[in-house]
């Protein structure tokens, strides 16, 4: 029998060793690659606007300074991002719209707000935006919340649902009690940094009837490693030299 495996490749932030992270001109030439899906980061503007940018505060990907939720998604969309060619932060529906009508899957991240604790309404209104793009069947939501991911699973009619990981909580509970986690809410895959992996804890996972993703696979030696795990889905910032290696 011939070897049919092959990870998706998922240009995390829309790639950010290439192009603006979480900009309109990454996930644009993100769609011109031969991968499978893109990632990207939704926070809640002032306004209740879904806006994709991955931190709660503006100064590390932007030319300006404070909270993402403290201004409207309009102010926002007069932000300049770094590093780009007069970007701005763009929304979830901006974003959405680009991937209507293609193949590639995107993948969306709810993110928690600056305290940590997850935004009111933040889940509901993102995926009224996929179904107002008639993508939602496209995409998948990606949560470190337990719960938020839960309830994107129980909302249904997405490709999918992936619980995020930290290497913290795998070194606090290990393997069985992340499992114990993902059993309890029904996850059936799971996502964490490609460091915290090796073969024999990706044997106990898919024992246990998950599927597994890593982030973090970002240069050759952190690829490399991801593909000869066999994960389901690379995370990474660049998708080119990931194409490259995957063959």
């Amino acid at each position: 029998m011939p070897n049919r495996y092959q990870a998706d490749i998922v240009s995390h932030r829309g790639g950010t060793f290439l192009w603006p992270e979480n900009s309109l001109e990454a996930f644009g030439n993100s769609l011109m690659l031969g991968i499978e899906q893109a990632e990207c980061d939704v926070h809640l503007s002032a306004d209740g606007i879904p806006v994709v940018i991955h931190d709660p505060v503006l100064q590390r990907t932007t030319e300006a300074q404070g909270s993402v939720a403290a201004l409207s998604a309009e102010a926002l969309g007069q932000i300049r991002l770094r590093g780009g060619r007069g970007g701005t932060i763009p929304t979830l529906a901006e974003v959405a719209t680009l991937f209507t009508g293609k193949s590639m899957q995107l993948q969306v991240e709810v993110k928690p707000d600056i305290t940590g604790a997850a935004y009111p309404g933040l889940l509901d209104r993102s995926l009224a935006v996929l179904d107002k793009a008639g993508i939602r069947s496209q995409c998948r939501i990606i949560a470190f919340d337990a719960e938020v991911a839960a309830a994107a699973q129980q909302a249904g009619g997405l490709a999918g649902v992936i619980w995020l990981f930290e290497r913290r909580l795998l070194q606090a509970v290990g393997a069985e009690g992340v499992i114990a986690v993902a059993r309890a809410y029904g996850f059936n895959m799971v996502e964490t940094d490609v460091v915290a992996l090796d073969a024999e804890l990706c044997d106990r996972f898919r024992a246990a009837g998950l599927r597994l993703g890593a982030w973090g696979a970002n240069h050759a030696e952190t690829l490399k490693k991801a593909f000869s795990l066999r994960l389901d889905a690379v995370a990474t910032d660049n998708p080119v030299l990931a194409t490259e290696l995957r063959g």
